[in-house]
This record gives C-alpha cells, structure tokens and sequence, in this order.
C-alpha cells in the first residue's frame, strides 16, 4: 500500500524548498481535468516549452496538454483512431498519445504518483535524500524529470543496450545515470544494483516501479478516466471490448482496473515480447520492444483482473518502425488507402506503442470483433525517442523499397495471427500470481501474506489501493497551503 503517514521535521524542510523556489503541486483531480487548474498557471505556461525544466510542467502531466512543442494549452485527450485499412479489422482501435507529455512518454505520471506522496507526507526530504528510479527505459526519465521539477536529487538506472537517445537526455537531466548490463529483459540486474546502492549509501530512497503502487494508482485514476472520455467522446459510439497493454511495470494496468469498474463485461489484455514469454509459458530471453521489463511478475500486477495474455514477435515490431517511417513504407500504405492524414501521424507510435497496435489487432481478431466494438490500448511514446534505432535498421538491412513495405504490411500487420494467445481462467491466472512468490518474497523481501492477501482479499484489497486518491489529493492541497505560507 502506500503509506500516507506524515513525518513533520522532513516535511517541514520540503515545504521550505518548494516555497524557496516556488513550487505548487498539482493535485490528481486537476490531472484528469485541467480545467481545475488556477488560471494563472495556465497563463505562465504559454512561456514553458513542453520538455523545459520549469516546475510549472508539473502541471502538464496530463493526457490533455495541446499537441504542440512550447506554450501550449489544454484540450481533449491526445488519442488516435487507426482504420481498418491500417490494422485489417472491423474493431475500432484507439490509442491514447504519450508524446505530449513532458519527456515524449506518459511515464512522467507514473513517477510523479511515486515520488509525490513521499514528498506531502515528509518521507522524502529533498534536502538530503537521493530518489533512485530504476527502469528498462521511460520510467528512469520521467523520474529524473519529475525530480528536477520538484528540486530533488536523482539516480536513473537502466540497461546499458537502451537507445543512444535515452542516455544522452538523462545525463543532462538525472544528477547521475548508471547503466546495467543486458536490454530490456535484464530488470534482475537492475534491482541488484538498487540493493548495492541500499547497502552503501545512506540517502537514497528506491522507487521500483515494479512493486510501487503510485505507478498503479496514477493510471487507474488519471488515464483511466482520459480513457473512459475517450470512449464517450468516440464518433458513432460502440461497445467498448476491453484494453491492451504491454505489461512493462504493470502501472498502466491500472486503468483496466478503472474500465472494469466502470464496464464490468470488458476485458483486459496484458501483451509481451515473444522472445521472453514470461506470463504465456514461464519463459525468458532478451527482446527489442523497449519499454517493457520481463522474466517476472510486477507486484502490482493485479493478476485476478486480467483476462488474457498475448504474445508478439519483435521482429513484427521492428519491421513496421520501418514501414511507419520509411518514405517508401508511408507511401504503400496511402496506396492501401490508408489516410494520409493518419500516415502522417504514425511517428506518434514508438516500438511498445506498435506492439501495443499489434496486440490489439489479435485480441481483435481473436473474438471476431465487428465494426461496433472498440478496443482501447496506449502510445507509451513516439519515435522521436528512437531516431538512432532506425538508422541502425537502415544500416543493418539496407535502403527500405516498395517490395519490403508490401511484405511488411500484408504479412506483418494486415497477416497478423491469433496464434500465441492465452485466454486466462482461475487456474491460469493463479499460476501468473504465484510467479510473484519468486522475485518478490524470496528475492525482494515482500512477505507471502500479502502476496496471498492480492489474491484472496479480492478486490477489496485492490479497492483499498485505488481509495487513496482522495486522501493523497488532500495531504498535496495542505502541502501547497503551507508552501503558500497558510500553515
């Protein structure tokens, strides 16, 4: 759970920072809707760029900011609809945008759901501890982000075969980046070098997003409810079908957990990389969809709620950041009749926002669904976070031609199968929780009642993690009040 007990002496040294430097907090409420937000806030950000190191970006951690680079406002969510000539299906398939976050990627919520409640209740005191946040990408970013909006000092540590891109942001944003051996299946090396960091300094404060439930709160509360707008303001309605994720940390799993709330019929679909098939078959192996974490289970995956698990080759991946991107693969697809209009866009999926469409389309496919039904997944980031990965495509394969992008999207995309798919009953999914045991009890020190507790005391357990929202919003109002110099 997270623990919302106050520590006055830390918690009175944070408020003089942030009054010392001016900043204000923005509470949950005013992240689903901005229209919430002060008008003088809003009107000081048409001088912040998107990505500036400015605390009043604090207050676009939103899925509502204006698609634009610098001084934008507010709108509606940032979503895109992708045809049937784009995905081969009937299903209406929606997808949620992180580029127009600060940073490019939505992970900037998932930290800032972290590293706030330490902050309003004292535990974390900016004036001495170090906020470490490991992660096989986005997460590590957004925490250093968030970090500097909110003056604290920060350790990001990710796999060392990470994009280039990554690794050059954060060493002008992070106080220190530390790079682990292995790709994006290698989080095992990662929590060790957060154990010898434990072990030897004596101000640093882990935020692994695997097992902290800010990351899931943030999602159900804030991009749940940009979803639920999503499915409302949808052009001609239809039958919302359920959600796709990657699993990555399991965070945006937590707005399935809204959506079933809310749609009690609807479904929710975990996906990983083929080449590590953790939750299909207990599998390992190294993968190339940067962003998710494999080879276990995250403690904050509520396993009971999930209903299928799906699997994609990462070469599927792969294959259409050259087809999206490439002139020539732009080029067939508005042949195929794709709009040009959505072509222009497809730079908005990075490599898991394109797993994600992929695992879209089989759930899609997999349950026959028609031109009433719609499917709603996320954009985590876009391609400008992987400009380098696609040179090293063009080098590694040579110059990207009409045939290739034929091939590509007949058999890639529009050839996508239903094949490496999982519907999930009571016995599969008790078999996915009880991989926790594993990592989380015997490896990071959790204890089994508790790991028992996600399973038996269901969903009251999960209810009582979603039910902080209120409370945590009041502790960020107080904290502002006395930043403000009101008690």
């Amino acid at each position: 759970m997270i623990d919302l007990t106050v520590y006055e002496d830390q918690l009175e040294r944070t408020v003089e920072r942030a009054r010392e430097l001016g900043i204000v907090i923005p509470t949950f409420a005013q992240m689903k809707d901005p229209g919430l937000v002060p008008a003088e806030v809003g009107e000081r950000l048409r001088d912040v760029g998107l990505w500036d190191l400015h605390p009043l970006n604090l207050f676009r951690i939103t899925w509502k900011n204006e698609p634009v680079p610098h001084g934008g406002g507010y709108g509606a969510v940032n979503a895109i609809e992708f045809p049937s000539a784009l995905t081969g299906v009937e299903a209406r398939i929606i997808a949620l945008v992180g580029k127009w976050f600060p940073t490019g990627a939505h992970k900037v919520g998932a930290t800032f759901g972290c590293l706030v409640p330490r902050l309003v209740t004292g535990q974390f005191d900016p004036t001495f501890h170090k906020a470490v946040w490991p992660s096989t990408g986005n997460y590590c970013r957004g925490g250093a982000y968030d970090s500097n909006l909110l003056a604290c000092e920060s350790i990001a540590i990710l796999p060392e075969e990470m994009s280039r891109e990554r690794f050059e942001w954060l060493s002008q944003v992070a106080g220190e980046v530390i790079a682990t051996p292995g790709c994006e299946s290698n989080v095992w090396e990662i929590f060790q070098k957060c154990k010898e960091l434990e072990a030897t300094r004596d101000n640093v404060i882990i935020f692994n997003q695997f097992d902290e439930f800010g990351n899931h709160l943030w999602h159900y509360d804030v991009t749940g409810h940009a979803m639920e707008e999503v499915l409302e303001s949808a052009a001609g309605g239809g039958r919302y079908a359920g959600v796709v994720l990657t699993s990555g940390s399991s965070g945006t799993m937590g707005c399935g957990d809204y959506l079933k709330e809310r749609f009690p019929l609807s479904k929710l679909v975990v996906s990983e990389a083929l080449q590590c098939p953790t939750l299909l078959e207990n599998g390992f192996g190294g993968h190339r969809i940067e962003g998710i974490g494999d080879k276990h289970v995250p403690w904050i995956h509520n396993v009971r709620n999930t209903d299928m698990v799906v699997a994609i080759d990462d070469e599927d991946s792969m294959r259409l950041v050259r087809l999206f991107n490439e002139e020539a693969g732009r080029e067939y697809l508005v042949s195929r009749g794709v709009p040009v209009e959505v072509v222009e866009r497809l730079d908005l999926l990075g490599i898991s926002g394109i797993a994600n469409l992929l695992s879209s389309i089989k759930f899609a496919k997999y349950y026959e669904m028609g031109a009433d039904d719609v499917v709603l997944t996320v954009l985590t980031d876009s391609m400008e976070l992987y400009g380098s990965r696609l040179a090293e495509l063009a080098e590694r394969h040579g110059p990207y031609d009409r045939e290739q992008a034929a091939i590509d999207y007949h058999a890639r995309l529009l050839g996508m199968k239903t094949d490496f798919t999982l519907e999930l009953g009571h016995r599969e999914r008790k078999r996915i929780h009880n991989l926790k045991y594993f990592t989380w009890v015997e490896q990071m020190g959790r204890s089994a009642e508790e790991l028992d507790a996600q399973w038996f005391d269901f969903p009251e357990y999960w209810d009582r993690v979603h039910a902080m929202v209120e409370p945590l919003d009041r502790l960020i109002d107080a904290f502002n009040d006395r930043v403000r110099g009101g008690g």
